[in-house]
């Protein structure tokens, strides 16, 4: 017999064996089901943590076999068979991320090649360049946090969670993943991660794969133009246009088709269709503000109600919502036990960001806090701007460059301005700085003078809003660092809704973060299958 149920358990039970067959018979019992614990065999099929109320709980959702051997793995769907490509049939994929990885796996489904070009390094490579940010303040515009083999998900948390279950079987990517590496945790727990340390790893098995099936990758090669045909009227794209970054060499690709993933930092991108056709282009509800980094011992009791059990569980998360003057404040892209980085694609602007290893160990956990802003928000210097240059909805993205370059100003080199969170909303100048994650450095700054007024004033009620459901959140054990602005791109790639196929230009296919439709690793990677499921369907 086989059935299912959810055992509430403390967290010290988790791997208590005996005890939770104990559990599972009782709770069996009062199903009306009768059972030896002897008989009794499971699997977690989920795991979460219920930390609301004092006494933390784990819930665990398990499958129950009474009688017989499990027969099915924690996640039963099956992964995709991908085929040998012949090169009959090939399709530019332009951006390495998950959208790119993804779809490329999609169209090998079908046997079509994916040909990948990708204007940052290799992983390897990448890492040396990264580190350069922190230890020389140098910035390759091409390999940074935000541009290289896997995208700017790579060097991150790695989260896999996601709300975005009407995109696709968010189970079928948790299953790649896992077939590419991935711990078998991230089949059943509630809010999965990889981490940053154990990312490359399965990025360069994805690519060891999609190359063994007759995939071709270029790295160092950036796009530089679309080759565009007029057909009956249609602008097609037949092509594209790439330079080496490194030797500055030309060269043109073709195929049947162009997967456009190349994420939410190729301003370039966005450049070249508003030149091209700015009609593909629409401007689009973004978010800007800061990173708030606490210690991690003040999350963690802040969240288990200063409960010392957390030999037993991990890192705390936390999200945070609210409205102020019509505006959403909310936290995103939440690093426990993580890390502040340094996430800026150019040499002028310092943008952060958050990641985490793995064990999620650090002494500091930190998260985007930003205040949502709408096209009306802009201000009309950076839209007139835009309407002199051609493309009008390229407003939000003039704005967005604006404060990043600002807070380079207010920086130095890459080290950071900050300034303790207490004093940000009190309006306070801050005289000294707690350690912290930030590797390329802090420099003391009064943020609430500086950057954009309505986005401060959203972010200091927003702070006293959050503190009150979370009491000791706000204190001057905190540092705000300055600024968060890529949580998602200011612009959209307008495309057909069921087609997937750019507006203004046929047999391209804008995917993932960068074309306004998905947001984060797991969400872009279904974009990208979508998107790709949609060339297969025209080849």
């Amino acid at each position: 017999m086989i059935t299912e149920l959810s055992l509430i358990i403390k967290p010290e039970e988790e791997h208590n064996i005996p005890l939770l067959t104990k559990k599972t018979a009782e709770e069996l019992f009062h199903k009306n089901i009768k059972a030896k614990t002897e008989d009794i065999k499971f699997i977690v099929l989920k795991k979460s943590i219920d930390a609301r109320h004092k006494q933390i709980k784990l819930v665990l959702r398990l499958k129950v076999f009474i009688g017989e051997e499990p027969s099915e793995v924690k996640n039963s769907t099956s992964l995709p068979v991908w085929k040998k490509a012949d090169g009959t049939k090939s399709v530019i994929v332009i951006g390495s991320g998950p959208a790119g990885l993804f779809g490329s796996l999609k169209l090998l489904e079908a046997g079509i090649k994916p040909v990948i070009i990708e204007r940052g390094k290799d992983t390897s490579s990448r890492k040396v360049d990264i580190a350069s940010i922190s230890t020389k303040n140098i910035v390759d515009e091409n390999s940074n946090y935000c541009f290289g083999e896997g995208g700017a998900g790579t060097f991150s948390d790695g989260k896999l969670y996601t709300r975005s279950n009407k995109r696709g079987d968010i189970s079928l990517i948790l299953k790649i993943f896992h077939e590419f590496g991935a711990d078998e945790k991230i089949l059943t727990d509630a809010h999965p991660h990889i981490g940053t340390d154990k990312l490359s790893q399965i990025i360069n098995a994805m690519r060891s794969k999609i190359t063994e099936l007759g995939g071709e990758f270029y790295f160092n090669t950036r796009c530089s133009d679309f080759i565009l045909e007029n057909k009956n009227g249609n602008k097609i794209i037949t092509g594209v246009k790439t330079v080496d970054v490194a030797t500055g060499e030309e060269k043109i690709f073709t195929g049947d088709a162009v997967l456009l993933a190349t994420g939410h930092s190729a301003t370039d991108i966005y450049n070249l269709l508003a030149k091209n056709c700015p009609e593909a282009l629409e401007e689009k509800t973004f978010a800007a503000g800061v990173r708030v980094e606490h210690p991690r011992e003040l999350i963690d009791a802040i969240q288990y109600h200063g409960q010392n059990i957390t030999a037993n569980l991990p890192a705390a998360e936390y999200r945070l919502t609210t409205q102020v003057d019509n505006r959403g404040v909310y936290s995103f892209c939440m690093c426990p036990g993580g890390f502040v980085v340094p996430s800026s694609s150019g040499p002028d602007e310092i943008v952060v960001n958050g990641m985490s290893a793995a064990k999620r160990n650090s002494k500091w956990s930190n998260a985007a806090i930003v205040v949502e802003i709408k096209p009306e928000d802009i201000p009309a210097e950076y839209k007139e701007k835009a309407k002199a240059d051609g493309c009008k909805d390229l407003a939000g993205l003039y704005f967005r460059t604006a404060i990043e370059r600002l807070t380079k100003e207010k920086g130095k080199g890459q080290a950071a301005p900050s300034q303790r969170l207490l004093d940000f909303i009190e309006h306070k100048d801050t005289t000294s700085l707690p350690e912290s994650s930030y590797t390329p450095g802090l420099v003391i700054s009064r943020l609430d003078q500086w950057l954009p007024k309505h986005i401060t004033e959203r972010l200091i009620q927003g702070f006293k809003n959050f503190d009150k459901s979370k009491k000791g959140f706000v204190t001057n054990d905190a540092i705000l660092i300055a600024s968060e602005t890529r949580t998602s791109t200011p612009v959209r790639i307008v495309r057909e809704k069921e087609s997937f196929e750019c507006i203004a230009i046929k047999r391209l296919y804008p995917a993932g973060e960068g074309s306004g439709y998905a947001g984060g690793i797991v969400s872009s990677a279904m974009d990208g299958e979508n998107a790709a499921s949609q060339i297969v369907k025209i080849l």
